[in-house]
């Protein structure tokens, strides 16, 4: 482990009122380091209670500082545009919950520092009812610019808003047998359980969360990134967490095949945030675990600082599938099951990349000007050899 991420990890604390330890004084060049991390990890306005008690470089504070009340304004609007869309879709006699970012948010002890992103909204009634009700409602945006598996992009806001419209409620698993189980699941809970909140939308159980995230976390971690925002996130959902509730998931972890990224999170949640042993879900896995931070802390959000990027397709394919081999030590079928979904998905757009002679199926996307109803192009976790 890095010194630096072991000194984001003790900011981390701090600001989070977990622990008081920090080092008494650091360089200016450590500072932006740290700085520079946070913001790999989408953590910087989290991070700014702890800066806020110490004495960074004065132009650095100031610059945090900033970050910090520009997320409070971002999540006042998201709030906001939340609230809209649920009014919206409650218009049409539709049942809503909003997924993750604001709604993880709202456990935080300050809602507003939480980093967020776009909106996931969930919205009752299937994919095909859902994408019928978003096409032919203008309010929506004239429809879909972007269906994958289990969500649609509606077209930005008039504010600036992103949206992802979700028929099912997760990406869910790539082996396919955990992933039927897992969808039931979730699409039970989530029409069973969920509540309005205070700031004008619903939000599901801890419990859907809870497995939703951690299905969330799976993907992210396979396809190639992930950030302590999301640690960030499971560590409230567990404080929040009845004891019922957190044994009751614990039992679903291996039938929904969450079982080893389980352990590796719950490895991750002791090491960064010394989350108490009484919330985890199941014993710590620590050879999974630093596999988890190591990716985490290199690849940083959405995988976008993985060193394989900086090559050209070929290398960068090679890599990749490198990696992906690799993961079978992880979790053998998850891996399985993903390596052959991609083999699938090259094969299905084979045709149009030889139409359009090009490697890129993202090329071949803007030579044909398909700007909606794009299918399944973001369903390979290869996105960045796509």
């Amino acid at each position: 482990m890095k010194e630096r991420d072991e000194q984001l990890f003790q900011l981390l604390r701090l600001s989070l009122g977990v622990s008081q330890d920090f080092p008494e004084t650091l360089s200016d060049k450590a500072w932006k380091e740290l700085y520079r991390l946070a913001g790999r990890q989408s953590v910087i306005a989290v991070c700014h209670a702890g800066v806020s008690r110490l004495q960074p470089p004065f132009e650095l504070a100031l610059r945090w500082a900033f970050d910090a009340e520009t997320t409070r304004g971002l999540n006042k609007l998201l709030n906001s545009e939340a609230a809209r869309l649920t009014r919206l879709f409650a218009e049409a006699g539709r049942r809503t919950a909003i997924l993750k970012g604001q709604a993880n948010a709202r456990l935080y002890p300050d809602p507003m520092a939480r980093q967020p992103g776009d909106i996931d909204i969930w919205v009752e009634g299937g994919k095909k009812s859902v994408l019928s009700l978003i096409s032919s409602s203008p309010q929506f945006g004239g429809g879909p610019e972007i269906v994958t598996y289990h969500h649609a992009h509606l077209p930005i806001t008039e504010k600036g808003v992103e949206v992802e419209v979700h028929f099912r409620p997760s990406s869910g698993n790539y082996n396919v047998l955990s992933n039927r189980r897992l969808q039931r699941w979730l699409e039970q809970e989530i029409a069973a359980h969920s509540t309005e909140v205070a700031e004008g939308f619903r939000v599901p159980s801890v419990s859907f969360a809870l497995i939703m995230q951690m299905s969330h976390i799976q993907r992210h971690f396979f396809e190639g990134g992930m950030e302590l925002r999301l640690v960030c996130d499971y560590y409230y959902l567990l404080q929040h967490a009845q004891e019922e509730e957190r044994r009751n998931v614990a039992a679903q972890l291996k039938r929904l095949g969450l079982h080893h990224t389980a352990g590796a999170l719950m490895w991750v949640l002791r090491k960064v945030l010394l989350l108490d042993e009484g919330l985890l879900l199941c014993p710590p896995d620590s050879y999974r675990g630093e596999w988890l931070l190591q990716v985490m802390m290199v690849n940083g959000n959405l995988g976008q600082y993985a060193g394989w990027l900086q090559y050209g397709v070929w290398r960068r394919f090679l890599m990749n599938k490198k990696r992906q081999i690799g993961l079978m030590r992880f979790d053998f079928w998850e891996a399985f099951w993903m390596l052959l979904d991609y083999w699938k998905w090259l094969a299905e757009t084979i045709p149009q990349r030889l139409r359009y002679r090009t490697l890129s199926q993202r090329d071949a996307l803007k030579k044909e000007n398909k700007t909606s109803w794009i299918q399944n192009i973001t369903k390979s976790p290869d996105t960045s050899s796509k």
